[in-house]
Order: C-alpha cells, then sequence, then structure tokens
C-alpha cells in the first residue's frame, strides 16, 4: 500500500514531462529535406533562435544570415541557399531559408556555399569534418538596393522591402 502512494505522483510527473516535452517539440521549427539532404530553417524569435544555437553542435554545419546594422528584429528572409562540392562543382543541396539560421546534415567535405537575397550573391567556402560543426556567416551589407537587384518595378518595391527584411 506504502509504494503505491509513491508511485502514483511519480507517474503523474512522468505524464507531465512528457505531455510538455511534445508540446515543445510542436514548436520546433521542421525538418526539411533538398536532393537528400536533411535542414531545418529557423531563428524568426528570440526564443527560436535560441533553439538553433542550442540544436547547431549537432548538425554538421550552421549557416547564419544577417544584414550589416539591421535593427534587432530585422532578418533576411527568401534567401536561396545552393551547396556545391569545392572541387567538382557537383550540386549538393538547393534549398531556401525563411529565417536567420539554417542547419543541414552535410557529408564531411568541402563546400563552396552560395546565398542569394534579392538578387545579391554572398560566397562562403565551408568545410565538414566527422563528428563537427561548423558554421559559416553571410552578411549583406546595409547600402544594398535589394529592390533594384530584384529587378522590381517601381510602385512594389516598399510592401516588398518589408517582406524580404521580415518586418
Amino acid at each position: 500500500m506504502n509504494g503505491v502512494r509513491i508511485w502514483r505522483p511519480l507517474a503523474a510527473a512522468l505524464a507531465m514531462a512528457i505531455a510538455g516535452t511534445s508540446v515543445h517539440a510542436l514548436t520546433n521549427p521542421p525538418i526539411r529535406t533538398a536532393q537528400g539532404i536533411e535542414y531545418m530553417c529557423g531563428g524568426q524569435t528570440n526564443d527560436e533562435a535560441a533553439f538553433m544555437r542550442t540544436v547547431s553542435p549537432r548538425w554538421a554545419a550552421t549557416l547564419e544570415f544577417a544584414i550589416n546594422r539591421s535593427r534587432t528584429n530585422q532578418f533576411p528572409t527568401d534567401v536561396k541557399v545552393i551547396v556545391r562540392e569545392r572541387y567538382t562543382g557537383r550540386l549538393v543541396m538547393e534549398a531556401a531559408s525563411d529565417a536567420p539560421f539554417m542547419v543541414a546534415r552535410l557529408d564531411p567535405g568541402a563546400y563552396d556555399v552560395e546565398a542569394t537575397m534579392g538578387g545579391v550573391s554572398l560566397q562562403q567556402p565551408l568545410t565538414v569534418f566527422a563528428g563537427m560543426s561548423s558554421s559559416a556567416s553571410f552578411v549583406w551589407p546595409s547600402n544594398v538596393d535589394f529592390l533594384a537587384a530584384a529587378g522590381l518595378p517601381f510602385g512594389q518595391s516598399e510592401r516588398h522591402a518589408s517582406a524580404q527584411t521580415g518586418d
């Protein structure tokens, strides 16, 4: 009888912990696949950015996207990412990111990563070693006219500018 009283609160606590974990898991960004490579994009909120920083060491590659001297809640969206093998030029992954962080499960190797936003492309080398996390940052200068680079007609520019930077 005494053993039953001990197990009930323990079982209730375990059930609450499991329920809390599954609710938290629902808020995590989805894992996607491009050309057989798993990746995840996130970081649009402070909690999501903290989550992405926490999980990034468990992924082979972390890519971070930013605009130089932007407001704290302003980040690049609609970034096209192309990953190629460095020495052969073979396409490994082509995906889009709608957030300031992208993590990917790349195989060990040497890569060239190209990130394009509003028609402006930045390129970084990335070397992935087995069992280690690697990272690359892409920071677009704040003085780039992304609207002109994207070739948008006059009149759509203000609406597109806020969509492009997450405002």
